[in-house]
């Protein structure tokens, strides 16, 4: 599964939602994580009301199933949530991206909690999707 960070520095999760200009992406099994790619924005993100700014990184994490951020406005929670994409707050802005992998990667050796199970499922395909992905 694909999980992404707001940050400013790539280490912290320490950006709001609307005004990160990075977001790293990362895969993540029970195996391990390996780093995606880093998605960058542009322009005026911090001017708030401008619901114009959170399209584009909607769509940019369509394929992740969870983004964790410093901070969330509700217009924008709810908008990812649409998309089954859960967005989760960090405790702090000391969080550490790494931290957050490796917490991520024993729970899923384990017994994911059933937040993480609905999540997880959400973003699985259905057979039916996969059935008319190769036909196409």
């Amino acid at each position: 599964m694909k999980i992404a960070f707001t940050t400013n520095d790539r280490v912290h999760i320490n950006a709001h939602f609307g005004w990160a200009k990075k977001i790293d992406v990362y895969e993540v099994s029970p195996e391990g994580y390996q780093f995606v790619e880093t998605l960058r924005f542009d322009g005026d993100l911090k001017e708030d009301g401008n619901e114009d700014k959170l399209l584009p990184k909607i769509e940019a994490l369509y394929d992740c199933t969870i983004v964790y951020v410093s901070a969330i406005g509700g217009s924008a929670a709810a908008r990812l949530i649409k998309k089954r994409i859960t967005p989760i707050k960090a405790r702090s802005e000391d969080d550490e991206i790494l931290d957050i992998l490796e917490k991520l990667v024993q729970t899923l050796k384990g017994s994911p909690p059933p937040w993480l199970r609905k999540a997880l499922q959400q973003k699985s395909p259905s057979f039916a999707q996969l059935e008319e992905e190769v036909t196409v």
